[in-house]
């Protein structure tokens, strides 16, 4: 047995693994090392946007993405767009939206209301509830993110959501990308707005430009991004806690090496920070996958080829472990924001991982199915969120409320017992409203209510 830094985590965690495993490939560094610099520039843009409001932020838009035009998107430029985009290309992304639209709402049929009686005379009972106001961001960076736009707004759509506003910044120096602005649309979209990076997400939560601060904030981007939700928390509510995109593959003797490589090559063109991690108990298969990497990466146009290469060069890693028990605990601990499984037996894995933003069953599924056409949504938690949260989905977009109602006779017996706890907490005040209520209900009975308090 050994210990070892759980290097995809080394935000100063140490993970203690009773395991034997053997890297064959450590990763050089962390997602974390630039985190304290974006959190100082973002702390500034948002006092900066709170202070100054939509002045702030139409400065920020032709400072960082050179964009002065308008914010918000018309109606009749969206119809001009629509009438551009090829028939093929809205075909594509009318059949994603679906997909992710029916998966959504079956998401929202396993929730239900219901009401039941929990003591004689008491009823207490769950609602749905969707929020009222959903703001959906799409990067527009390195990539179009055409999937982006309909995962977000597809989902809250499917949630009954009343109003959602879509922000993605421009492309590449002109406006939002034609076939972005097409899928912010076609999935439901109320308002659009041409806003990128840290002003995109201050202008949905406070409201800016439209009037209606958003009460749930979602869509995936860059670590600054990632920081304007983080420290917006609890002012509105997030999707995940986001990081660079990871893969993490399980993969045995069975495995088809040319497969797994590709896969892990596919998540590392995410960019220079995306860590892709390959689990294993077979050695001859990991070196083989090893062996394919830089040339399946030299293949890449410039772009990608810049981004996988860096990715696997400082974040890579390859885990050797001596069973497939060992390998369940590693890939747990890692906890990945997508986990493929290439082994036989798939569901002997299925009933026993647990850490994972969303799996990917055998060799004819792949991560890049379901970032963009599969179903189940691609925003998902890193960093080892999966470990305690799940992905974005319809419930993120949902409230589920309680409510309760009782009978003057029920009074009696959560009276009685709310005044007795409420004495023994030492809160006299919250006692008193039973009493009070016993009183006018049962007068002249007497009753045990606890000792009053006194101090």
């Amino acid at each position: 047995m050994r210990t070892f830094a759980y290097s995809s985590l080394l935000y100063c965690l140490l993970l203690e693994l009773t395991v034997a495993i053997t890297y064959l490939k450590k990763a050089a560094k962390t997602p974390e090392t630039e985190t304290a610099t974006a959190q100082q520039v973002v702390t500034t843009m948002l006092a900066d946007i709170q202070t100054h409001g939509e002045a702030a932020v139409r400065r920020y838009a032709s400072d960082l993405d050179k964009w002065s035009g308008a914010i918000i998107v018309t109606p009749e430029e969206i119809a001009a767009n629509a009438r551009e985009v090829p028939a093929q290309v809205k075909a594509d992304i009318d059949f994603a939206i679906a997909q992710v639209s029916q998966f959504a709402q079956a998401q929202r049929q396993s929730l239900s209301e219901f009401s039941t009686e929990l003591h004689p005379g008491v009823t207490a009972g769950q609602r749905v509830i969707p929020v009222n106001v959903a703001g959906c961001y799409a990067p527009a960076g390195r990539y179009a993110h055409i999937a982006s736009a309909y995962m977000g707004v597809a989902t809250a759509k499917a949630a009954g959501v009343k109003t959602i506003i879509a922000c993605s910044g421009p492309f590449r120096g002109g406006p939002m990308h034609p076939y972005l602005l097409y899928a912010f649309n076609k999935a439901g979209a109320d308002v659009i707005m041409t806003l990128g990076g840290v002003q995109a997400i201050a202008s949905m939560a406070y409201g800016l430009f439209t009037g209606k601060p958003a009460d749930v904030i979602v869509g995936p981007g860059n670590k600054f991004v990632a920081e304007a939700k983080r420290t917006l928390f609890g002012k509105v509510g997030i999707d995940v806690f986001a990081g660079p995109s990871e893969i993490g593959i399980i993969a045995d003797e069975t495995a088809d090496p040319d497969i797994v490589a590709s896969d892990l090559v596919g998540q590392a063109e995410h960019g220079h920070e995306s860590p892709a991690w390959l689990f294993t108990t077979s050695r001859s298969m990991a070196e083989a996958v090893m062996q394919r990497m830089p040339a399946l990466i030299e293949k890449l146009p410039p772009t990608a080829r810049d981004a996988a290469g860096s990715a696997w060069r400082d974040y890579g890693e390859v885990i050797l472990c001596d069973s497939r028990d060992e390998v369940v605990e590693v890939s747990d601990r890692y906890a990945s924001e997508h986990l493929e499984v290439h082994t036989s037996e798939l569901d002997w894995w299925l009933a026993r991982l647990t850490c994972y933003g969303s799996l990917f069953l055998g060799e004819e599924t792949t991560v890049a199915y379901g970032d963009k056409a599969s179903g189940p949504n691609h925003v998902l938690p890193t960093k080892g969120a999966a470990r305690y949260s799940g992905g974005l989905s319809v419930h993120k977009f949902l409230k589920t409320l309680t409510w309760q109602r009782m009978t003057r006779e029920a009074a009696r017996d959560i009276g009685l017992a709310t005044a007795r706890i409420s004495r023994l907490e030492g809160m006299e005040a919250h006692a008193r409203t039973a009493d009070d209520r016993l009183a006018k209900y049962f007068p002249g009975e007497r009753f045990d209510r606890g000792t009053p308090v006194e101090v």
